[in-house]
């Protein structure tokens, strides 16, 4: 009986595969009839600049067209080749690398992700014996965002921003919760450059670009801004008018997000997924790590189905999102850069891809439109998302318009900065971020912080607002959009930090105020060595190297760092210091500058 039951299994297997080889394609060109009209709507009624589209069906493209312009102000028209940054819809090229290097034998997605990137440390030791690349592939490892770390804080240095990781405190522990970060991403592309001994960037191009055929695009923005067919990057300005804003360059970061694409390329992007791993007949992403990184690894959210009750679920592959879209499995990932907003995603089990790409940052069009196309290939019912995005639209711009300026209702008025505005410029750090120096000219308090020039407005007490330094006195901003830091003071009175809300959950971050070092030979130094006596007891000033040392009776001796004014900090006493007085070239005395008073020791 188990004999017959394989056989009938077998049979029944055949049958499927037979039955399924002779299904018909369907009509996509007739299904997609009429489908400018509908894309030239979206245009109008969400208020973009442009915005390029590309279908995909297997390994073809039926369908790719550019809609409005990519240079609002000079008419030039989107065209299918136009150059749209597309944000972390580069996440699934950094992943498929190491996809790549599996096969080869360099490494196991479920390998520490330390062991192939020392550079790479958490704050917890159960973070570094536990954490695997395949955490790190979707969102699993206990830490949140920290996005204003890479982008208020911007380098090209990768070695210093992954650094920063091992100062990020976890808020949730490893594998509870899925959480967003870039950062792991950043660890992802820099593993790719150890092994290989090549750059994110050559990988990215010699593993992709290349072989795909995706000759528009690159990893730099200024190698964007060169191309002739480049789209330009634009927001919606407070009263929801189409404004252009300047280009951001990712730097360091480019492994969560730096390339640059057009719709053509894109679509031999999503070809090879839809192909299991083929492009042309040839093997570009291994078929098992195709399965893996399309299938489930990961909770995103409980997805149960909303207003629309045939879409459902939302998962993370590796580097993918997951979600059934009215019957039908989607893979997909949005990308947001400064001017720029993308969806690139594929249903797997129908061979259909979908890309689209627009010139406007945190824009509604690419799922508007992925969702229009769906609907249409699918042969749906069509939901009105167009019509249904542009009465938020429509409703947010009367909000906007019928809102009266209105008094700020947590702003305390009448009050003053408790110091002299000089005494809050200084440099500030935080390991987890990075430093930043507030400077004091004429009676305004400057600093350059998110690539851009600002200056600090008095909010109330010790509290400032950052503004640009282009903005207007009279420009003020709407309550979600304006920034403050909170001056902290010691217990000796002076200024010793800021805080402001960096994206960590439920905390502001602090900043501490640092020691701007003044470099100091070592016969420079030799003016402060010696001894001196306070209240009977010998205080020792000496060299170690070309580091000025404090040795006080009975305490560890203080490595100090000098500060200018014949001043030196303690580096692991905060708040301690010490000041030389300082005659015809030599120390006379010494004054120790503590929270509970200053006291002066003479040289002996």
């Amino acid at each position: 009986m188990k004999h017959i039951l394989t056989l009938l299994l077998a049979a029944s297997s055949v049958f499927t595969a037979v039955s399924q080889s002779k299904e018909k394609k369907p009509d996509y060109n007739k299904r997609l009839s009429g489908i400018e009209k509908e894309l030239e709507k979206v245009l109008a009624d969400q208020k973009v600049a442009g915005y390029s589209v590309a279908i995909v069906y297997k390994d073809k493209i039926i369908f790719s067209k550019g809609f409005g312009y990519r240079d609002l102000e000079n008419k030039k028209p989107v065209t299918p080749t136009t150059l749209f940054a597309i944000g972390s819809s580069s996440k699934a090229f950094t992943s498929a690398m190491l996809g790549q290097l599996e096969k080869d034998g360099k490494l196991k997605l479920d390998d520490l992700a330390v062991t192939h990137l020392p550079k790479l440390a958490f704050k917890y030791d159960y973070m570094n014996t536990g954490i695997t690349i395949r955490d790190m592939m979707c969102h699993r490892t206990g830490l949140a965002r920290f996005d204003y770390s890479w982008y208020m804080f911007n380098t090209s240095n990768r070695d210093s921003l992954i650094q920063r990781v091992k100062f990020m405190e976890p808020n949730v522990k490893l594998r509870q919760k899925w959480q967003y970060n870039n950062f792991m991403f950043l660890a992802q592309g820099m593993i790719t450059e150890k092994i290989t001994g090549k750059t994110w960037e050559d990988n990215i191009k010699e593993r992709f670009f290349v072989p795909l055929k995706m000759i528009h695009s690159n990893t730099d923005i200024f190698t964007m801004q060169k191309d002739a067919d480049a789209s330009l990057p634009y927001t919606l300005d407070e009263k929801f008018a189409i404004k252009k804003i300047p280009y951001y360059h990712i730097n360091g970061m480019g492994p969560a997000g730096s390339i640059n694409s057009c719709a053509n390329d894109m679509g031999n992007w999503v070809s090879t997924w839809i192909m299991g791993g083929k492009f042309n007949g040839t093997e570009i992403i291994p078929p098992s790590y195709v399965r893996e990184a399309e299938s489930a690894q990961m909770v995103v959210s409980g997805g149960l189905p909303g207003s629309h009750s045939d879409i459902q679920f939302s998962n993370y592959g590796l580097g993918w999102f997951l979600k059934s879209y009215r019957g039908h499995y989607l893979v997909e990932h949005g990308g947001n850069i400064d001017g720029f907003s993308a969806s690139v995603g594929f249903y797997p089990s129908d061979s259909i891809g979908i890309v689209v790409l627009t010139n406007q940052n945190g824009s509604a069009v690419p799922s508007i439109v992925r969702n229009l196309v769906s609907d249409k290939l699918f042969a749906l019912e069509p939901i009105p998302w167009n019509a249904d995005a542009k009465k938020e639209l429509d409703e947010a711009m009367k909000s906007a318009l019928k809102t009266e300026k209105k008094g700020d209702t947590i702003q305390v008025k009448n009050t003053q900065p408790s110091h002299p505005l000089a005494d809050y410029a200084g440099l500030y750090g935080n390991p987890a971020f990075s430093e930043f120096t507030i400077t004091l000219k004429n009676d305004t308090l400057f600093t350059f912080i998110a690539g851009e020039r600002t200056w600090l407005k008095h909010y109330h007490y010790d509290v400032f607002e950052f503004k640009s330094v282009d903005k207007k006195e009279d420009s003020e901003d709407s309550a979600d959009d304006r920034f403050l830091i909170n001056f902290g003071t010691a217990s000796n009175g002076k200024i010793e930090s800021l805080s402001m809300d960096m994206g960590e959950p439920d905390k502001e971050t602090i900043f501490t105020r640092q020691a701007i070092k003044v470099n100091l030979s070592g016969n420079e130094l030799n003016m402060y060595t010696g001894d001196y006596e306070l209240e009977g007891q010998t205080i020792k000033i000496y060299l170690k190297g070309e580091t000025l040392m404090l040795l006080v009776p009975g305490q560890t001796d203080y490595e100090t760092i000098p500060v200018g004014n014949h001043t030196f900090n303690l580096v692991i006493a905060k708040g301690y210091s010490i000041k030389f007085t300082v005659e015809e070239g030599k120390s006379k005395a010494v004054t120790f500058i503590q929270p509970n008073g200053n006291f002066t020791a003479k040289r002996k």
